[in-house]
């Protein structure tokens, strides 16, 4: 039962924003019932964050831990998008080294939950150490978790799929009907990660399995609505309290930024067509090489429809591979689309009437906010999770997959052209439109995402450290 006394709260995400942005998400969700959050990130990531509405400041303090210098790290980089996918591995051993500063922060401040992420799998025995319950906050979808398996598997490298071809196929611990799953292509690109290499790093896959056993609960960005067969398999995996806490949509009180550039945008977009208009977006994270770059503008190009690209030429100012638009492409597109090459506020174009779709890299995150304001998916995943997600939206007809050489990932400007058009205007892709019609009553019903919080928020309330071990809150 509830004491009626409010909770302190530790919260302490990865180095990227697809995942700080979901942390900060949720800490102020907690923060409206009254409780306090100790936000930990560095300096540079939580001057970036979106400003905290004026009634949750009192409740939300962010707690400043600066990275130590980094042979491999320009001084600036503190998050993923500050750099190039081959220097993450130096940021996750940065990180590695706040374990002490965060060990003498929650140790002195003894709160009564750490919510920690896939990364600081050095946390969960910190805590354990002064009684502290600690919850892994899963940002990614349960599709994904379940389709990486049990945590032993990850902690002893003890994966029966031993070739590439055994991902591509349902697991074996998947005992209900699926096609979720991965592409050869998408393998490789994750493999990088999922390996211990001549650095000091650890695999992810050791980090995620290491976090999961050693933390008391799991909390997910998910719903029973979306995926209940994945959020009873992962519970029965992990051996773990499993609770989501919605998809958390995206809050209207909440100022995410780009008011600067909206001006501009929105006059644009008010001079197209209702539902006419593709967004193309690939996030903070994802980077697309110039092949890519090339099939994908002759691709929008090609297909006639209206568009709005938020072009990354590169990610950080050392990355010594930037990548540009083909020549001519700006002059024979303009007014039929438009390129923004700086941040844009992303909910406020997705919001918009005009734009019917959204071209992008099924990132979890992209994903809630286009299905929210019932935007049809053409979907282009590139790294990580987003091929299983990607994979899990083409079963459901929520999205339609861009065709690709199932090897190697190439796309042509000509599958791009199609699949475009098949979603916006054909016939043939008005399941796709009604699915996320249908799909997006549950993403957008903020009654049902307040009462997952309200569950989780009582599940912290009902297993948190001990009134006898409480310490002074300062």
């Amino acid at each position: 039962m509830a004491s009626g006394k409010k909770m302190h709260i530790v919260m302490f995400p990865w180095l990227a924003f697809g995942h700080l942005l979901p942390f900060l998400n949720l800490a102020m969700l907690i923060a409206k019932r009254g409780h306090r959050i100790s936000f930990i990130s560095t300096p540079r990531n939580i001057e970036r964050l979106p400003k905290v509405p004026s009634d949750l400041k009192s409740r939300i303090d962010f707690i400043r831990v600066p990275l130590p210098p980094f042979a491999n790290l320009p001084r600036s980089a503190e998050a993923t998008s500050d750099i190039p996918f081959d220097k993450v591995k130096y940021l996750k051993i940065a990180y590695d080294f706040l374990e002490n500063a965060v060990t003498v922060f929650v140790e002195s401040m003894l709160p009564d939950w750490i919510l920690c992420d896939f990364a600081s799998y050095w946390l969960g025995p910190v805590a354990s150490g002064s009684g502290i319950p600690v919850g892994w906050y899963s940002v990614f979808p349960a599709s994904t978790l379940g389709f990486l398996g049990p945590p032993g598997n990850m902690i002893d490298d003890d994966d029966y799929r031993v070739k590439l071809e055994n991902f591509t196929r349902k697991p074996e611990w998947v005992h209900f009907e699926t096609s979720v799953a991965m592409t050869k292509y998408q393998i490789q690109a994750m493999a990088y990660n999922l390996e211990d290499d001549e650095t000091e790093n650890v695999s992810d896959q050791y980090r995620l399995g290491m976090t999961i056993q050693n933390c008391d609960m799991v909390a997910i960005r998910s719903s029973s609505e979306f995926e209940p067969e994945w959020l009873n398999l992962v519970e029965e995996i992990y051996e773990k309290p499993l609770v989501p806490v919605g998809l958390l949509p995206v809050q209207e009180s909440v100022d995410h930024g780009g008011n600067e550039s909206w001006g501009d945008i929105k006059d644009w977009l008010d001079k197209q067509a209702e539902g006419s208009v593709i967004y193309v977006a690939f996030g903070a994270e994802t980077k697309l090489n110039q092949v890519q770059v090339t099939e994908l503008a002759l691709g929008l190009e090609l297909s006639g429809l209206p568009f709005f690209w938020a072009f990354r030429k590169q990610r950080g100012l050392i990355d010594l591979k930037p990548v540009e638009l083909p020549q001519g492409f700006e002059e024979r597109t303009r007014g039929r689309g438009m390129v923004y090459k700086t941040w844009v506020p992303q909910t406020k174009i997705l919001k918009h009437g005009s734009v019917g779709g959204m071209l992008f890299h099924a990132g979890w995150s992209s994903v809630v906010e286009a299905v929210q304001f019932g935007k049809v998916l053409v979907l282009l995943p590139m790294l990580g999770d987003q091929g299983i997600i990607a994979s899990q939206l083409a079963e459901k007809k929520l999205g339609f997959l861009i065709t690709r050489n199932e090897q190697d990932g190439l796309f042509t400007k000509d599958s791009v052209a199609e699949s475009l058009k098949l979603v916006i205007v054909d016939e043939a892709g008005k399941v796709y439109r009604d699915k996320v019609k249908e799909m997006q009553s549950v993403f957008r019903d903020m009654d049902k995402q307040t009462g997952y919080v309200d569950n989780l928020v009582a599940y912290l309330e009902a297993h948190k450290r001990q009134e006898s071990m409480q310490g002074f809150y300062y």
